[in-house]
């Protein structure tokens, strides 16, 4: 028996032994090892009430010696999950080569609990624009450039062409060499301004025209802050093409560390139906960016574990690492027209990454699961 076998099943002993403790009839019998977490599933007796075991989860943490334990129901079970010791980085091209077909203007955003690879279709009626927030550290512009990197690898220039807006000139940056993108990155708020408009005019062209193609997806970091300092013109520019944007093939990515009800109100909350939440400072905070209540994105680890929030449902997931040397093997080949097989077979050399980060090397094969409209689809198998 391997040692994190024999450690599964001291950890399911003791769990056991706290329901025993306190008089809640039930057992361990099974569960899942995750990137970052470990998930047991726990089989109780009926009429049981799943506000006892929940109740239960600082107890449970402290029989395991871990710092914290997040009790939930899922279906017919209830889960039990706790951070991994040695929690492991998802790399984005090891997960693409588990992916025969991505269907078009969509994204790799990572691995979900079951250890699914998890797709987003921007064009998707039901998405359009994505909201990506958390604090420093959540890893939020790191799952941005994730996204709009694979957006690049599974799609043609003249099916998707992306715009980069980044005040601070430092979190889109290495993106610039992508072919797909057009004119750099604007890193000033004049720059910023003068893009937008001519982004709703585009808007407008294409509304007036008939016309949605090519994709076109507008990136924007630090959006909190491209809005104070470029006021109300520049929120009136964001808000319409949120508004209108979809059906002319342009779609919004924002991302912000500032999920506040002022920024993320009227208007601009109801065009970000999907929302991509990291780990936020507050209760409140998780509210404002996740648009529901209770969605504990305030208990995220951080680091990529993500929840991606959507109609009201959450999946969670640890978001996929590109590290630079990853992305300069995918800039290269796409400069060569190596996107025309979309394998993404090769892997770069091993990239530093940050601490927290882990390499998950899979082996299984599965199908890419559709982000929405929450179903498992079948898009064919990979092989080795």
């Amino acid at each position: 028996m391997s040692q994190r076998r024999r450690t599964l099943n001291l950890q399911a002993d003791r769990i056991e032994a706290v329901l025993k403790t306190h008089k809640v009839p039930g057992r361990v019998e099974g569960g899942t090892v995750m990137p970052r977490l470990v998930q047991f599933r726990l089989a109780t007796d009926m009429g049981t009430k799943v506000a006892k075991v929940a109740s239960l989860a600082e107890e449970i943490a402290l029989a395991l010696g871990s710092r914290e334990a997040r009790v939930y129901r899922d279906g017919a079970a209830i889960n039990v999950e706790i951070p991994r010791l040695d929690p492991e980085p998802v790399r984005l091209l090891p997960l693409c080569k588990r992916l025969t077909l991505v269907p078009p203007v969509a994204a790799v955003l990572g691995m979900d609990e079951s250890g699914t690879p998890l797709v987003l279709r921007l064009a998707s009626p039901d998405v359009a624009h994505v909201l990506v927030a958390g604090t420093t550290g959540s890893g939020k512009t790191a799952l941005a450039r994730t996204l709009l990197t694979s957006l690049a690898m599974y799609n043609r220039q003249s099916d998707v062409q992306i715009i980069l807006i980044d005040p601070k000139g430092r979190g889109f940056r290495p993106l610039e060499r992508l072919p797909h993108v057009l004119n750099g990155v604007q890193d000033s708020v004049e720059l910023a301004s003068t893009c937008l408009h001519w982004l709703v005019r585009e808007m407008e062209r294409r509304d007036k025209e008939g016309i949605s193609k090519p994709a076109l997806i507008i990136a924007v970091d630090e959006l909190a802050d491209l809005i104070h300092t470029g006021g109300k013109e520049m929120e009136d520019r964001l808000t319409r093409i949120a508004q209108r944007g979809r059906e002319a093939g342009i779609h919004l990515v924002a991302c912000t560390q500032k999920p506040t009800a002022s920024l993320i109100g009227g208007a601009m909350k109801a065009n970000f139906p999907v929302r991509l939440v990291g780990a936020v400072a507050s209760s409140d905070e998780a509210r404002y960016a996740s648009g529901i209540s209770g969605s504990g994105a305030e208990k995220l680890e951080g680091k990529g574990d993500f929840m991606l929030v959507a109609k009201g449902e959450v999946v969670r997931f640890q978001a996929a690492w590109l590290g630079p040397k990853d992305l300069d093997l995918v800039t290269t080949e796409l400069k060569m027209g190596g996107r025309n097989s979309r394998r993404w077979s090769k892997e770069g050399a091993s990239d530093d990454l940050p601490a927290s980060a882990v390499v998950v090397e899979p082996t299984a094969h599965a199908a890419p699961r559709i982000a929405l409209p929450f179903v498992n689809r079948l898009l064919g198998r990979s092989s080795a």
